[in-house]
């Protein structure tokens, strides 16, 4: 029995509810665990209103303490409708009564909220994983590589010297950036939605701020129709930064088609990373990279499909919103197995030596000539003038004598403050605190 149903006598047609059902059962299996802390926490709340003897609540913590630690061999069962409904069903099986009382004060609508914001709080956790090692990968190819000379471009064209040093820390902090942005989606999701019903609140003096805390969320959102309007907002505002995250590795993943080709041949992968051809033997493709700037550019466009979903939608829950976890669920799974083998890939490149001493780069210090002619006292509008004639007439000899100290220069890298940065934000997510709470909500003993 589904728990919107009023009786058993009226079923809905198989077909509608095949189709209404969708995809939800494989993903609310994901949910399981946030489901369950979510109910432990309602629990707890309703014993402390009074809507729960003491002894009640703490039988109903010790049965979803009991599921939770069994969750690996958790299934929806057939005939049940969703993930919410097999936790109560089976709360209801070992503890009867009891187990229906767990729904007072809150419905459906809450309920889901509070299971996806937990899931993307703990998502968002192993993705800040990932980061840390993509951006640990290029610290250290940075900071070994730092005297590597490489050309820099604008227009595709040679424009000045840039080093290995300066293009993998490039890459390391707009990952600073990327997890800033992470962070203020993370800010918007760690709310509490609990409490706000259907999206019209409840008649029980339920106490909100009590679950807030026992779930580890910063804040509650306050406005009982607002918590509603945030499915789907929180799960676009976590697109746009999946998004931001993929439009990094996009990027890094073209640098490494570019550079590893032979026209370039500025770095090579090892042998054991690439892949052959079936007609041509000398060919070895950076596949990795190439899949890497694929997905990436396809997560590109999360954030515009999850916002056609929701479009023109007015305020209050609609079924459209369920067909968003088939977005940004594979989407979630998908940047993370992204950032993970980009940071493997990373490690694994090979820049080349000495790549500046050929001749047809020699353009590259034609800046270092004009700026040489500035520190001598001439004008830097002469100085322009002058190397550029020189370079028209043949006569230009290139000053390679780099001297590069300003802040995240060639010479000056700033891989430390880069790293601090990272550092920063990355503790101001507050993690620890919120398992700290999780696993004493776990442990929680009412009497």
């Amino acid at each position: 029995m589904k728990l919107w149903q009023k009786s058993e006598s009226v079923n809905i047609n198989k077909k509608i509810e095949i189709f209404t059902i969708g995809k939800d059962k494989e993903y609310d299996l994901l949910l399981a665990p946030a489901d369950i802390l979510g109910n432990m926490a309602h629990a707890i709340m309703l014993a402390q209103i009074g809507l729960l003897e003491k002894l009640e609540a703490q039988i109903l913590l010790d049965t979803l303490k009991e599921i939770y630690f069994d969750k690996k061999d958790f299934v929806i069962d057939e005939g049940i409708e969703d993930v919410h409904s097999q936790i109560e069903f089976l709360l209801t099986k070992k503890l009867g009564d009891l187990g229906k009382r767990i729904h007072a004060g809150r419905s459906r609508n809450d309920q889901v909220l509070v299971d996806l914001k937990l899931f993307f709080r703990s998502k968002i956790e192993n993705i800040i994983v990932q980061i840390e090692g993509l951006f640990e990968a290029l610290i250290t190819q940075s900071n070994l590589n730092k005297n590597l000379l490489l050309p820099g471009y604008t227009h595709l064209q040679i424009a000045m010297p840039s080093s290995f040093g300066l293009w993998f820390g490039a890459y390391a902090e707009s990952l600073v950036d990327d997890l800033t942005v992470l962070k203020g989606a993370f800010d918007i999701i760690n709310k509490n939605p609990l409490g706000s019903g259907a999206g019209y609140g409840s008649s029980f003096p339920l106490n909100r701020k009590l679950t807030t805390t026992l779930l580890g969320f910063n804040d509650l959102n306050y406005n009982v129709v607002y918590a509603q309007m945030t499915r789907g907002k929180s799960e676009l505002i976590l697109a746009q930064a999946i998004a931001n995250i993929a439009q990094t590795l996009s990027r890094l993943a073209m640098d490494v088609c570019l550079f590893n080709s032979q026209n370039f041949s500025y770095i090579s992968l090892p042998s054991e990373m690439t892949t052959g051809s079936s007609i041509m033997p000398h060919k070895k493709n950076p596949d990795v990279a190439e899949l890497i700037r694929a997905k990436s550019n396809k997560l590109k466009s999360l954030p515009t499909e999850i916002a056609f979903i929701l479009s023109n939608l007015p305020s209050g829950y609609h079924r459209d919103m369920q067909t968003i976890k088939e977005c940004i669920f594979p989407g979630i799974a998908e940047i993370e197995d992204l950032l993970d083998i980009s940071a493997f890939m990373v490690k694994n490149l090979q820049p080349k030596e000495n790549l500046l001493e050929d001749v047809k780069f020699d353009l590259l210090f034609s800046v270092e000539n004009v700026n040489s002619e500035v520190m001598k006292g001439m004008p830097f509008r002469d100085a322009y003038i002058k190397v550029g004639n020189e370079i028209e007439s043949g006569q230009f000899e290139p000053n390679k004598d780099l001297n590069h100290t300003l802040e995240g220069s060639i010479g000056n890298l700033c891989n430390d403050e880069i790293s601090n940065n990272f550092l920063a934000v990355k503790n101001s997510f507050g993690f620890k605190e919120i398992n700290e709470k999780l696993g004493n909500l776990l442990n929680y003993k009412i009497i």
